[in-house]
């Protein structure tokens, strides 16, 4: 008789571009396709990991992505401190086989407005603009333990919403600015001015 080969649980740290988050990346999917960002205990309500994770006085923030957690700290505390802590808190809560999200968790998929002109020239640029994110821009805002967001397009301004490491990143501005709307300029002539957006 075969039994399962029950396969170890790893956690590793990755640093991102924003000094106050870090990327616990395991081998286990916790959200495949989709996302979710928990910005205080209150919202937390459907995730018994994110509850447990604010626990830590320091912790600010919760993003599950695929198979990895980005945790936003304050910035009164330091990863070199943190970082281990919270990795062996994250191997015993996955090797004890806990739940992520609770039987109630349902993840809404962001409902992504409407361009404001609905001509069939401004839907053709749309389109394009989604096919930039997910082929280019999205993939490498991932890897930063962040994600993004097309909001809306109107009058040559694409608004995006940027979450994860990139919410409240000092370089989110440079990577919005330089990055992304200089990648958006020079592929798509009508796209003047990219801005983040509030949730």
């Amino acid at each position: 008789m075969e039994t399962a080969e029950i396969v170890p649980v790893s956690v590793y740290t990755e640093m991102t571009p924003n000094p106050e988050t870090m990327k616990f990346v395991t081998n286990k999917i916790l959200l495949l396709d989709n996302y979710v960002e928990f910005k205080d205990i209150e919202s937390a309500t459907d995730s018994p990991l994110a509850i447990e994770l604010f626990a830590f006085p320091f912790v600010k923030g919760v993003f599950f992505m695929n198979n990895f957690v980005t945790v936003t700290k304050d910035t009164s505390a330091d990863w070199m401190e943190i970082s281990i802590p919270i990795k062996d808190f994250l191997k015993n809560y996955f090797d004890e086989g806990k739940a992520v999200f609770s039987t109630n968790f349902k993840l809404e998929k962001p409902v992504e407005e409407k361009s404001i002109s609905t001509s069939e020239n401004e839907t053709e640029i749309v389109s394009k603009i989604k096919e930039m994110l997910e082929n280019y821009i999205k993939p490498a805002v991932e890897m930063d333990g962040g994600a993004i967001q097309f909001k809306s397009f109107n009058a040559g301004k694409v608004s995006l919403l940027l979450q994860g490491s990139c919410s409240g990143c000092p370089s989110s501005t440079i990577t919005l600015k330089a990055g992304i709307e200089g990648l958006l300029k020079r592929m798509i002539p009508e796209v003047q001015e990219v801005v983040a957006e509030a949730e």
